[in-house]
């Protein structure tokens, strides 16, 4: 298996984000990063001996953290095959949006007074504009990614956010079987500003309002594409032949 990313990050560039201790907690958190980035695409197979060596880290704290993931749905494992990147079924998009439903909008129904602190949120989409411009759709949806972890940021709720980090993280395996990701994205450029706006104009009722009907609209556009991508999806979540 190859170390080094699609864009030439390899993995051995976040041995540093480890510290002098190599947590368990910490080498999942590097992995679940880039699955979301899609370093480790769905139903790769995922070596222990790279992976160790690239971060530094023993076997026994690569297991567990495998294990971290796997509870979390982004990992699968397989006997005798080894462990896996999911591939999601149909029902597991679904079920991501209506869990998004429940924490997205909520946090923006309890922000109470205006201003808030919008920094994180404005820069996400100047981001995802510019890659737009430079047909880097696949930067357009990391950037939006990072729009949503910003949006549920503003709870200031640690658990909340871990939540949402792990459940993006499982969105993002959806992404990366969608063969369009323009058709897939695009759309959602402007929608980002539009609730941005209504933020800054004190008014989270409204970018409630648009928040919801994002969510839903994206919800209908991905199953629609998923569905194409991977045929009623695979039941169980596991790999899927060929991986």
């Amino acid at each position: 298996m190859e170390t080094t990313g699609p864009k030439g990050g390899g993995l051995a560039d976040d041995r540093h984000l480890l510290g002098r201790t190599s947590t368990a907690e910490r080498v999942a958190d590097i992995l679940r990063t880039r699955i979301a980035e899609g370093y480790f695409p769905p139903g790769e197979r995922l070596s222990e001996e790279a992976i160790g060596k690239a971060l530094g880290v023993s076997r026994n704290t690569l297991r567990e953290a495998f294990r971290l993931l796997t509870h979390e749905r982004l990992l699968v494992h397989e006997l005798n095959r080894g462990v896996f990147v999911r591939v999601l079924a149909v029902q597991d998009v679904d079920d991501i949006y209506r869990t998004r439903h429940l924490v997205e909008r909520a946090v923006v129904q309890g922000l109470g007074e205006p201003p808030y602190p919008l920094e994180g949120l404005a820069a996400a989409v100047e981001v995802g504009e510019h890659s737009a411009g430079d047909r880097d759709w696949r930067g357009v949806s990391t950037a939006n990614i990072h729009f949503h972890r910003e949006l549920v940021a503003l709870a200031g709720s640690p658990r909340t956010d871990e939540l949402m980090r792990s459940v993006l993280a499982e969105l993002r395996l959806a992404f990366h079987v969608v063969a369009d990701l323009r058709a897939l994205h695009q759309p959602y450029l402007v929608r980002n500003r539009e609730i941005l706006d209504a933020l800054r104009r004190g008014e989270p009722t409204e970018a409630e309002r648009l928040l919801a009907d994002y969510l839903d609209d994206s919800r209908a556009r991905l199953v629609e594409a998923y569905a194409h991508a991977v045929p009623g999806g695979t039941r169980d979540g596991a790999a899927g032949p060929g991986a």
